[in-house]
């Protein structure tokens, strides 16, 4: 079993043992999130029981490819179970997360971990090759502590007071040596009081975000899960996966000496890139870049004053009214430490600011807030607003509502407000910018469709990049006035030509608003989801970087995707797999995680976005007016995508034209029993149908 340690840890966390799972079993999947649905599909025999249910299972998954040197997928993380932060049902959900994790546990000799029951006390998991532990947190006194703190506390335990770079003999490794401190995967206080935005957070700013899984694994009593091990990956060809490596840096890879324009200067450049690190054509002062195992980019960056550490994206931009950079990137420490979800936080924020500008909340208010406004853009506003939700009280250590109502997230909380309903609902003015399954806004939906679409037709934020460059290139060059990568109907065909098995269809990129709802889209959706599934959330190849598409460093600017996948993951596992094979094995998997959610509840009528998506116009988005491909009168341009908004009925056209496309019942959503045995799925069909949820046709 090449790239496979041969065997998965489950743990049961109710009467403290545990017991292994041959990855035999289920080596069909290939790993990450297809071997973690199947999974949960065969523990989890009710899947209507709620996320804080001591019957929720959660995997913690790992792919053939991590702890190899295959850049961007080395170091990923896959988690999976039922969620509590998503409205009106938590999904079955996953989240995913980057740093030394996945490769310690292949290390100690382990291809994932599962985790079900509740402990009768706070307790640890400590994994040290073959010598498995559930400890108790007193001993360490590590229930209280925030996630940093915590993992200090257990790499002390297990290595002593030895630091990167001295050698560590850790008990059970029957003589083993590493290098490495526990890879340790942590909650916080925001998950042991059950905050529904509660994360997991391993070392400094790896965050496993979106799902609300802080909060389940605090339900279930658990702080924290250590791994460490002394072995090695075996890989089928080590020449063949050193060359591809070789390949992929020499010729697509992002030159520090050599950019090819001011928008490559920028950072909006190919993959590998040293993202947070390279701006403006120089590197940032004090900062050096921070990379997972196995890749050669560094995105996240570490800082000599010690602030914002291995932050990116939403976690370094929450308080964007904050006075200073350093009161930002303190932030973001702040998030981590008490392990709260940063996107949540980005819009949450600001909704509480307006509502406080409207004379709504705040101190004696309609909404009593203990918040102090005076403070807002200075750290002890944010520092109260964090530990309020952490601590379900007024922020300051004294029992308040609205601290406990807030920790429920922004969405049930304007519900208990009665914020929500009527014309002056939040959800219909779009004050609050939630629009879909009660999670946070992150794309600007009714002009990225493919986030738009991918998101209310699955279970959380899909929060994947693949066709983000489309819309930064053109919006941001026409924002600094400089000419994009190249022309729309050339990144178009770049784009297209790679999308098996509908490569060629064009208009699948044709993002006008005369498209919106054409079966074009409806294929663009489908491939995203088929190839995610696959290629980034099961062989768990990073959203940061693939797939790659148009890379100005590649020949022609084509890039490496297609070509590069496959010859990673074969290179390790000795397998014939084809660019195609994981595209169709993500459609199977796509069908199951639907069918879960279909047995959890889920009817085409649930289907639908935030009031504010149908009635209000799109504005330009971080000030900006996204342009992305479009046909004007038959030709291809780079056209504004604002100033638009969803139709009800087309939108109804439009999940209409997805479910035939997938094989589902088009009144329902639910699947058909053809679709899955067509696909090997048949004991899940015999699922559906004893719970009458199979859809007929």
């Amino acid at each position: 079993m090449n790239g496979y340690a041969g065997k998965i840890l489950r743990i049961n966390l109710t009467d403290r043992k545990f017991t292994t799972i041959p990855t035999s079993k289920y080596e069909h999947w290939i790993g990450g999130h297809g071997m973690g649905s199947a999974i949960f599909f065969d523990l989890v025999k009710d899947k209507k029981i709620d996320g804080f249910d001591p019957a929720n299972v959660l995997t913690l998954m790992t792919s053939p490819l991590s702890g190899t040197l295959t850049p961007g997928a080395a170091g990923r993380t896959e988690l999976q179970g039922i969620g509590v932060q998503s409205v009106p049902i938590g999904w079955f959900t996953r989240s995913n997360f980057g740093g030394r994790f996945s490769t310690l546990m292949k290390s100690a000799g382990w291809d994932g971990i599962v985790i079900e029951g509740k402990a009768d006390q706070p307790v640890w998991l400590d994994v040290r090759n073959s010598e498995v532990n559930i400890r108790n947190c007193d001993s360490l006194s590590l229930w209280g502590t925030d996630t940093w703190e915590c993992q200090q506390r257990i790499w002390k335990y297990v290595a002593g007071d030895r630091v990167y770079g001295d050698w560590v003999e850790p008990v059970g490794t029957e003589g083993g040596q590493t290098t490495q401190r526990p890879a340790v995967l942590a909650i916080g206080p925001a998950g042991e009081n059950l905050s529904r935005m509660a994360c997991l957070i391993h070392d400094a700013g790896n965050g496993s975000g979106q799902g609300g899984f802080g909060a389940v694994c605090g339900s279930k009593l658990l702080k924290a899960v250590s791994v460490i091990g002394t072995g090695s990956v075996q890989i089928n060809d080590p020449k063949a996966l050193m060359q591809a490596r070789l390949w992929q840096q020499k010729n697509y890879a992002f030159d520090l000496d050599n950019y090819k324009n001011t928008y490559d200067a920028l950072g909006f450049d190919s993959p590998p890139r040293p993202g947070t690190s390279y701006r403006q054509g120089k590197p940032r002062t004090g900062l050096r870049p921070q990379a997972c195992v196995g890749c050669h980019s560094g995105c996240r960056g570490r800082y000599e004053d010690g602030l914002g550490n291995e932050a990116t994206c939403f976690n370094s931009l929450v308080y964007g009214n904050a006075r200073s950079l350093d009161i930002q990137r303190q932030t973001s420490d702040l998030l981590n430490r008490y392990g709260i979800n940063a996107a949540e936080m980005f819009h949450g924020e600001t909704y509480l600011r307006e509502l406080n500008q409207y004379g709504i909340l705040g101190p004696g208010k309609e909404i009593d807030c203990p918040l102090n406004f005076k403070y807002y853009g200075r750290f002890e506003y944010i520092e109260q607003l964090v530990k309020a939700i952490a601590y379900r009280n007024d922020g300051l250590g004294n029992p308040h509502p609205f601290g406990d109502v807030l920790a429920e997230g922004f969405v049930r909380a304007a519900e208990k407000w009665g914020r929500l309903k009527g014309e002056d609902g939040d959800f219909k003015t779009g004050r609050l910018m939630f629009p879909y399954w009660g999670l946070p806004l992150h794309k600007e939906p009714r002009s990225q469709l493919d986030w738009a679409y991918g998101t209310i037709l699955s279970d959380r934020d899909i929060n994947e990049h693949d066709f983000d460059k489309l819309r930064s290139n053109p919006t941001y060059a026409k924002l600094y006035g400089f000419s994009p990568y190249a022309s729309a109907e050339e990144v178009v065909k770049i784009y297209t030509d790679k999308m098996e098995p509908f490569q060629g269809d064009m208009q699948m990129l044709d993002f006008s608003t005369e498209n919106m709802y054409s079966e074009h889209i409806a294929k663009l959706v489908s491939w995203h989801r088929y190839y995610t599934r696959f290629w980034k959330q099961s062989a768990l190849f990073c959203d940061w970087h693939w797939p790659d598409f148009l890379n100005l460093y590649g020949p022609n600017k084509v890039g490496s995707t297609g070509e590069a996948e496959p010859k990673f993951l074969n290179a390790v596992t000795g397998k014939n797999f084809t660019f195609l094979d994981g595209i169709e094995l993500g459609k199977k998997i796509w069908n199951l995680d639907h069918a879960i959610w279909t047995l959890q509840g889920r009817h085409r009528d649930m289907v639908r976005f935030a009031d504010y998506l149908y009635t209000k116009p799109s504005a330009p988005f971080g000030g900006l007016n996204e342009h992305m491909p479009g046909l004007e009168n038959g030709k291809w341009k780079y056209v504004n995508t604002m100033s638009r908004h969803f139709e009800s009925d087309k939108f109804e056209e439009f999940k209409t034209r997805f479910y035939t496309l997938q094989g589902w019942e088009t009144s329902t959503g639910y699947p058909l029993e053809s679709t899955l045995k067509s696909q090997g799925l048949d004991y899940v069909a015999d699922e559906l149908k004893e719970n009458a949820t199979l859809g007929r046709g």
